[in-house]
């Protein structure tokens, strides 16, 4: 499995890639790539639009190698991702799709709490797309800028925490997704600190890539072709 970073932080990758090993537990090894260019976070739309050729460029690249049973899109708007699933024959899943969709499972009502409010409108517009619009019960921000908080980690806890709070006290969520792919580590912590449901984007995606990898396997044997 190949988790395309669609930013161009190093860092970014290995965290989300740490997690993704970790959630999968050594059933399917991973291996995590970044973006040749484009912007160290996806803060607003044009970003998410920019990212999406560089996403599809990384997965194209990473399907040529022959080691890639999938391909997992490591941004909560799921940049290239529709686009890889049209010119490859592997599982493509984003982190934005598989965590809004595991939220919402069994009809639960679920909201977000993220730190980009420039991408309120994307967050919702995907909501929609997805079919999800009568479970979601809104959009929570925390107080401060997404840069600034991604260098103050207990600040970035204590902020999404209080935006999960709202989603639950305010909103009537009985889920709530912590909308960023950089926020994978913050996600986890979150969920030792509040008694509402978390869903973390990298694990929820890990589990849908996981469903999808056993499907294509035959009872008994070794992976299938792909």
């Amino acid at each position: 499995m190949v988790l395309i970073n669609p930013n161009t932080s190093a860092a970014t990758t290995a965290m989300m890639t740490a997690l993704a090993r970790r959630t999968l537990g050594g059933a399917f090894p991973v291996r995590g790539v970044t973006v040749t260019r484009g912007p160290r976070m996806l803060t607003d739309p044009a970003a998410l639009d920019a990212a999406a050729p560089e996403v599809v460029a990384a997965g194209l690249r990473a399907t040529a190698a022959d080691d890639c049973a999938a391909l997992l899109v490591g941004a909560f708007g799921d940049p290239g991702a529709a686009e890889l699933r049209a010119v490859t024959d592997v599982p493509v899943v984003g982190l934005g799709e598989a965590a809004l969709g595991e939220a919402a499972a069994g009809g639960t009502p679920f909201g977000v709490a993220t730190t980009t409010p420039l991408l309120a409108e994307a967050i919702a517009a995907h909501v929609t797309a997805l079919g999800l619009a009568d479970r979601y019960t809104g959009l929570r921000l925390t107080a401060g800028g997404p840069e600034r908080l991604s260098t103050e980690p207990e600040l970035l806890l204590d902020e999404l925490e209080r935006a999960v709070r709202a989603c639950v006290e305010r909103d009537g969520a009985r889920a709530v997704v912590i909308g960023g792919g950089p926020l994978g580590d913050a996600a986890e912590e979150l969920r030792t600190r509040c008694a509402v449901r978390i869903v973390a984007p990298i694990p929820a995606a890990c589990r849908a890539l996981a469903r999808l990898l056993q499907g294509c396997r035959p009872t008994g044997g070794p992976p299938g072709p792909r």
